[in-house]
């Protein structure tokens, strides 16, 4: 069987939506100023780790979500080894229907049941037209699952995408999802960090992929700068 020697997938950069704390979905919305800055910063920390740090990794495949907060953290990285970005609509952030563009605390207020519901994983924005995560999970898996075998065990596959994607696509493609179907196993990632997943394969079992990072970041993620790089 013919796969990559690894999957990295990076959520984007900050954008002003995520600074007011508003939810995104499928709002085309481009990085602030202090997320470009964090997508440089990542893609530094993949090229010191995978890049530098990988001699026996040769090739590369990029991948992004056709949503421009996520294809510019895709370039930040792809750019300074002149790879394409490949543009796939499976790796789309998760729409949210009615919720899109609105601000958290505003929904809370609004609809205290629904919106509690979602906190607690129960599916209350489905009443306002969220995709299924069902449907998020399949069309993420397919996208990796695809991806994954165009290259060998000398090539690493990168996929730029959304919170809510990764969080409900890594679940579905390790099994989390029907091992506590009511409840998410993955907190969110944070802007602009990783998860690694490697492969492992069994005698008479098929292809599994084991998540050895999750929700790695650079690190000047662990101070105050993250948020605030250009602060005195």
């Amino acid at each position: 069987m013919t796969h990559v020697h690894a999957i990295i997938v990076v959520r984007h950069g900050r954008t002003a939506y995520n600074a007011q704390h508003r939810f995104q979905g499928q709002i085309d919305i481009e990085l602030d100023e202090t997320g470009r800055w964090q997508a440089q910063r990542t893609a530094d920390a993949l090229t010191r780790l995978y890049v530098d740090g990988m001699p026996s990794v040769t090739d590369r495949i990029v991948v992004s979500s056709d949503l421009s907060r996520a294809s510019q953290t895709a370039h930040a990285f792809a750019d300074r080894f002149g790879l394409d970005v490949h543009l796939d609509e499976r790796v789309r952030e998760r729409s949210f229907g009615q919720w899109e563009g609105r601000i958290l605390a505003d929904l809370a207020k609004q609809y205290p049941q629904d919106y509690r519901s979602w906190a607690e994983f129960r599916g209350g924005e489905l009443n306002h037209g969220a995709e299924p995560k069902a449907h998020v999970g399949a069309r993420g898996v397919a996208a990796l699952t695809d991806w994954a075998a165009r290259g060998d065990e000398h090539t690493d596959l990168y996929v730029f995408s959304h919170g809510a994607w990764i969080s409900q696509t890594l679940q579905t493609l390790t099994g989390m999802n029907l091992a506590q179907p009511d409840y998410a196993g993955l907190v969110s990632m944070r802007n602009a960090h990783w998860a690694r997943l490697t492969p492992l394969e069994l005698p008479g079992h098929p292809l599994r992929w084991r998540l050895a990072d999750y929700d790695h970041g650079p690190a000047e993620a662990d101070t105050p700068a993250w948020e605030h790089p250009f602060d005195d």
